[in-house]
């Protein structure tokens, strides 16, 4: 079995550089398609043997996207539009946008006009995701989406192929699920930093090459000493955390996380698809049965319960809110949610991350703030 000291910087080394691996799939003749967030169908890109590949943004500045979005528009929507115009999602297929939010919506027309090459799938999702009616109508946008799929794949798919696509993204859940439980037993294994690598690694790999990797790690957690201190204990939670600058601060003030309630990380493995002869309809209910996602609908405001019931699971000290800036849904979400914790005595941080910024000082001080007063007992 290989160290940790030999499996991370693999996962390091993919996150670090997708469009490598975007090379890789090319050159052995795979087709790309794209995936927006949120919750993009990609078992039936799976299913049509081709590689879903994920579009999530990244740390740079932007020009280009500003004839086509205001200033104000959450910086994954503008980055991810920035670098499609600059060209560097050449080689995908096809992308696939989901309409989840306002600034997801505007994405359809735009891309059309300044990434004109590169075909776009508008993916809709019932709000009302969890009635019957809502599973129908979520299937039948499916249908129409895996129809385009296959007309770019070539491939005529069947359902038995998306079932069997189906099973391996389950298998893959499950794989992530339990490397999620090792690292809360370890938290200290690896830090703040190298878990958001493994997350993202998984958004630029095929689903059966991901899991073999996953599983790997979690077997070497799961043997490895539980040695040296654990600072902070805490549990995430947000749309994204994949941001240098507070990364490297829980890096440097020795924070354990040892759970999140994270789209990006987490979130996108906790629910798997239910069995039902209908493939279509499985993924419609995979999406209603998920909880704790600000940018689905959900009047209850079950997040806050969701991850009450993970701090005490995990035995945390605190859970920490990742804000998006500019993201309505999240900042809407967090009045209500940060007044349910505090009244229920979870003690919560929250930081605001753009991946627009070039200097986040305030992000450091923050997390170094919150870091000694939980130390305080505070």
């Amino acid at each position: 079995m290989r160290t940790l000291q030999e499996i991370i910087p693999k996962f390091k080394s993919i996150a670090s550089s997708p469009r490598g691996q975007l090379e890789k799939y090319l050159s052995k003749g795979k087709k790309a398609v794209g995936c927006l967030p949120y919750y993009c169908p990609e078992e039936l890109v799976h299913a049509a043997d081709m590689v879903p590949f994920g579009l999530w943004g990244a740390d740079t500045q932007v020009s280009q996207a500003g004839r086509f979005l205001p200033a104000f528009i959450c910086s994954i929507i503008q980055t991810v539009l920035e670098v499609g115009i600059r060209g560097g999602y050449a080689g995908l297929s096809a992308v696939m946008a989901p309409m989840l939010c306002d600034s997801l919506k505007s994405m359809d027309g735009n891309w059309r006009y300044g990434v004109a090459d590169i075909p776009i799938i508008p993916v809709a999702h019932a709000q009302n995701r969890k009635i019957d009616a809502g599973v129908e109508f979520t299937a039948s946008r499916y249908r129409k989406i895996m129809s385009k799929l296959s007309e770019i794949s070539g491939k005529s798919v069947t359902d038995d192929d998306i079932l069997e696509s189906i099973e391996v993204y389950r298998t893959r859940n499950a794989s992530v699920r339990r490397l999620i439980d090792e690292l809360s037993i370890r938290p200290n294994a690896i830090k703040p930093s190298e878990r958001n690598a493994v997350f993202k690694s998984g958004y630029f790999m095929e689903a059966g090459e991901y899991t073999a990797m996953i599983d790997e790690l979690a077997d070497c957690i799961a043997t490895a000493p539980q040695t040296g201190d654990c600072g902070p204990r805490i549990v995430t939670c947000g749309i994204i955390a994949d941001n240098a600058w507070l990364l490297n601060a829980l890096d440097d003030f020795g924070v354990c996380i040892v759970d999140d309630v994270i789209v990006y990380e987490s979130l996108r493995y906790r629910y798997d698809a239910p069995e039902s002869p209908d493939p279509m309809k499985s993924l419609a209910m995979q999406i209603g049965s998920i909880e704790g996602c600000p940018i689905l609908y959900d009047p209850g405001k079950k997040r806050a319960d969701m991850l009450a019931d993970i701090v005490r699971q995990r035995t945390a000290d605190a859970t920490l809110l990742i804000l998006t800036k500019f993201c309505d849904p999240e900042e809407y979400d967090m009045v209500p949610l940060k007044r349910k914790l505090d009244s229920i005595g979870v003690r919560c941080f929250n930081v605001e991350i753009d991946r627009q910024a070039t200097n986040a000082g305030q992000i450091r001080t923050a997390v170094e703030t919150f870091c000694e007063i939980l130390k305080r007992g505070g």
